[in-house]
């Protein structure tokens, strides 16, 4: 589950992606998706899959936290996108605007501002709904996807 999250189609290889596609004009929104779920959402996927297999979950159950994981981490990047454009170098606590000096695809260049906060907020809203049947006992998981979208810096 790890080896898999951090290998060439998970974190290593959404980040060959990454920097394979910066500068170029034509990375289109499935191309950014599709880094993002194999860089930052795949991290979170293993974070979440691995603690709930510990725990004993049944596969329904690892089906349910990767989809929480793959929305919440899509969210996570849709908000860092975000913040990137602004919030201050201050806010951030590391240099604002970075993705366009380095001419990086974004959500908001994209898509603007509002609809990716739009975004943002359906891919929390579809992590929660994978939740939904575990009501209070999912809570710190519920909190947590809120907070990616509302985080600051």
């Amino acid at each position: 589950m790890l080896g898999e999250s951090v290998g060439p189609m998970g974190l290593a290889g959404g980040q060959v992606m990454d920097l394979k596609c910066e500068g170029q004009p034509d990375v289109g929104i499935d191309t950014l998706q599709w880094i993002h779920t194999y860089k930052t959402a795949a991290l979170l996927k293993a974070a979440v899959c691995c603690g709930a297999a510990l725990a004993g979950a049944s596969d329904e159950d690892l089906a349910r936290c990767e989809t929480y994981a793959n929305k919440i981490g899509l969210a996570f990047q849709v908000a860092d996108d975000i913040l990137d454009v602004t919030a201050s170098t201050e806010e951030l606590g590391k240099t604002a605007g970075k993705d366009l000096d380095a001419d990086k695809t974004t959500y908001p260049k994209l898509l603007g501002l509002d609809r990716s906060r739009e975004v943002a907020r359906e891919l929390v809203d579809e992590a929660k709904a994978a939740l939904e049947p575990y009501g209070e006992r999912a809570a710190p998981l519920l909190g947590l996807a809120d907070y990616i979208i509302s985080r600051s810096n």
